[in-house]
């Protein structure tokens, strides 16, 4: 008997869940107080893997990057390539679903958000004063992300700096983030189950009214995948590596087909290193280039990231301030960088991202619903991102 694959599961997983929630209408109490409790036991699954998730995985991904000064000017422009078309990619996620706010829902949830901290009157100074960690407990055992990730770059930075003589410290790290993907991948096996769980409340508690708010998040997610590729992508593809933006897309068409079905970038290499090729490339610095891009580059996650938690934040009836912002651009455009390769790694970085600026997390769980519909695009927009890479830096090297 051939398995359910994990997607058609997530997709059952929803429409069950709006059924039974239809079902519940006239007894709201059942589905908060006996199914609730299953999806909060995911949610707390995923709570606790996210801070050795982010940990782990920031200092592997610094370690990995210790030799790039012999590479040369490839690594260099590479990676500055990818920190710019990312960070813009957050900003625009950002901007763009501020503007469209007033499209989005306010979604009665079956929890208490009044439990979130107050950051009014936060401002940008104290966001950044309360960016550095005062002991190495704290930020862990309250799940202050932002300084775990400061931690995280510092204790990489340190690692890779002392070379040969932390080698022992780098391995074990390297081997703990197996060990985390690992749980992480197991924890992802109950996401149709959280997904369930989680869900059926709320649709007990809105009604169907809850798949017109689906709609408006997918349509201002791939808005914006749509806005970035032509406001970043071609640009750069015309300007910088001076080539036909519709030969490029053109030459790409294989590579963006085969992101958009299998949602993997990583599976999507050897195809996007065809079409690079193709577009004359040359395979040792496409390979390169692609490599390292299917690992760091995910523009598509920092925009989906800064989507939901505007989303959720105005779903949830809360009105963000300057320093949340910050805090979503902040940690939204890390948290790409370390994305799980796996079906569904994000949702646990979005935990991270909305307890980042105070954005209830139970919120992972309403987005949950739709969050491989967005990963098609999502990881079609990263592709292509690393093919205009690839294409850039060829430009350039050719002209040195």
């Amino acid at each position: 008997m051939k398995r359910i694959s994990f997607t058609s599961q997530i997709f059952l997983a929803l429409l069950l869940a709006i059924l039974a929630g239809y079902l519940l209408q006239g007894n709201t109490e059942f589905a908060v107080r006996y199914i609730r409790p299953l999806g909060d036991i995911f949610l707390n699954l995923l709570k606790f893997i996210v801070v050795p998730l982010v940990m782990f995985s920031i200092i592997c991904g610094i370690i990995s990057m210790r030799d790039t000064s012999q590479i040369g000017h490839i690594a260099v422009r590479t990676l500055l390539y990818f920190a710019f078309t990312t960070i813009l990619a957050s900003c625009l996620g950002l901007v763009v679903s501020s503007f469209l706010r007033p499209l989005f829902p306010v979604i009665q949830m079956p929890f208490d958000a009044s439990g979130i901290p107050d950051l009014v009157n936060v401002t940008i100074m104290d966001q950044l004063v309360n960016m550095v960690p005062r002991n190495v407990i704290e930020p862990l055992a309250s799940t202050t992300m932002i300084q775990v990730i400061v931690m995280a770059l510092l204790f990489g930075f340190a690692i890779a700096q002392c070379g040969q003589r932390a080698k022992h410290v780098a391995d074990l790290i390297m081997e703990l983030n197996e060990v985390v993907t690992k749980i992480l991948s197991y924890i992802m096996l109950l996401t149709p189950i959280g997904v369930f769980c989680m869900l059926t409340p709320v649709v007990a508690v809105n009604g169907p009214a809850i798949l017109g708010s689906y709609a408006v998040l997918v349509g201002t997610d791939y808005f914006c995948f749509f806005l970035h590729v032509l406001i970043v992508y071609i640009p750069c593809v015309w300007l910088l590596a001076r080539m036909n933006p519709i030969r490029f897309l053109r030459g790409m068409s294989p590579a963006m087909l085969f992101a958009f079905s299998s949602d993997s970038s990583v599976a999507t290499l050897p195809v996007t290193m065809q079409c690079t090729e193709r577009l004359g490339v040359p395979r040792d610095l496409g390979n390169f280039v692609l490599s390292l891009g299917a690992t760091i580059n995910m523009d598509g996650v920092a925009i989906y990231l800064g989507v939901t938690a505007v989303f959720i934040a105005n779903c949830c009836g809360i009105d963000l301030t300057m320093s949340q912002y910050f805090a979503i651009a902040l940690s939204a455009t890390i948290a790409s960088i370390g994305t799980p390769g796996i079906p569904g790694g994000s949702l646990a970085l979005m935990v991270m991202v909305f307890a980042s600026a105070g954005i209830p997390v139970e919120g992972v769980a309403i987005a949950a619903g739709v969050d491989r519909v967005v990963d098609m695009a999502r990881t079609t927009m990263s592709v292509t991102g690393d093919a205009s890479c690839a294409v850039v830096v060829n430009r350039f090297v050719k002209s040195a």
